[in-house]
């Protein structure tokens, strides 16, 4: 995947301008998700830290598989006061969903962090790469594949999968990661692709095996997470002679038509938020990938991003006609 490693941004220097009501932190998703415990991660970081003046809420906005709170973003022209934490939906919900947004129209801010997915397969399952995708190869009907919903970056992944091996997959889409990890452990599923936290509490209790992470370079973090094994331990899928590189941003962005000063003042905001304990704290428990970007290093990732899962989603036939 074309993913963009760089040192981290100074961010432009505050040029007076700031909130003089409460911010909306905007979520296209419901409670309890990724993006919600991110989002609110990040106000209790700006609100102990005394950030910023102004109060700042988390708005739950996941009708549509989200596109809510897109549409909601597009028609927010000018007010710098709502704030989107984004992912890969903002490219793959107008191709599969066939809403009219483009991320283009938003302001981008930052990207704050980035989802490092993992191979997993059942702990009785094969026991390393290799092994997995020989089996996968060599059985009577495709592997199935279990994910959190179709046409996202589960689905999208496991396309990348099939075109690297020459294995055939059955994607079978489940309402969350948890629901995926369950049916995993269950044998009901040959494997899936969960980011980190969504499988931890089933890799400590040894009922999964992590095969490889989907990222050119091993998870930093060292600590045991089971009796044996750190995040850092598990290979990548180069490692194991699987090419595939593929990650998620956590990205933030303001709506169109805002001012340079009204973004400087966010990428401020959002680079400081990155220093805090709370923001390192929740890095490491849900085994994210530190990163910032801002201005043209953010753009250049946007555009490289989006084109490889607009690629991957044309390739597998997810795009609405």
């Amino acid at each position: 995947m074309a993913v963009l490693t760089a040192a981290l941004a100074s961010a432009p220097a505050i040029a007076g301008w700031e909130p003089t009501t409460p911010v909306e932190i905007v979520v296209a998703a419901g409670a309890g998700g990724a993006s919600d415990q991110m989002a609110r991660m990040m106000q209790a970081a700006i609100q102990k830290n005394n950030l910023i003046k102004q109060p700042i809420m988390v708005s739950l906005k996941g009708d549509a598989s989200g596109a809510e709170a897109l549409m909601y973003m597009k028609s927010s022209e000018g007010n710098p006061n709502k704030v989107l934490i984004a992912n890969s939906l903002i490219y793959m919900l107008p191709l599969s969903a066939k809403i009219p947004f483009n991320w283009r129209e938003l302001t981008p801010v930052s990207v704050v962090a980035l989802d490092q997915f993992v191979l997993w397969d059942n702990a009785e399952g094969p026991k390393t790469v290799k092994e997995f995708i020989a089996a996968a190869k060599a059985a009577s009907s495709p592997f199935k594949m279990g994910g959190t919903g179709s046409r996202r970056q589960d689905n999208v992944l496991t396309v990348f999968m099939e075109q690297k091996t020459g294995a055939k997959f059955s994607y079978l889409p489940y309402k969350s990661g948890g629901e995926a990890a369950t049916q995993l452990v269950a044998n009901h599923t040959k494997s899936n692709v969960n980011n980190p936290s969504e499988n931890l509490e089933v890799w400590r209790a040894g009922q999964v095996r992590a095969l490889c992470v989907f990222d050119k370079e091993r998870m930093a973090y060292t600590t045991k997470v089971t009796e044996t094994q750190s995040w850092h331990d598990i290979p990548t899928c180069k490692e194991e002679g699987l090419d595939v590189q593929y990650l998620v941003l956590r990205a933030m962005f303001l709506p169109g038509k805002v001012t340079p000063e009204q973004q400087a003042f966010y990428v401020d905001l959002f680079q400081k938020v990155t220093q805090t304990a709370e923001y390192m704290d929740y890095m490491e428990k849900q085994a994210l990938k530190p990163i910032f970007l801002t201005g043209k290093d953010m753009v250049q990732f946007l555009e490289e991003d989006d084109a490889l899962n607009t690629s991957l989603m044309n390739q597998a036939g997810l795009v609405a006609r």
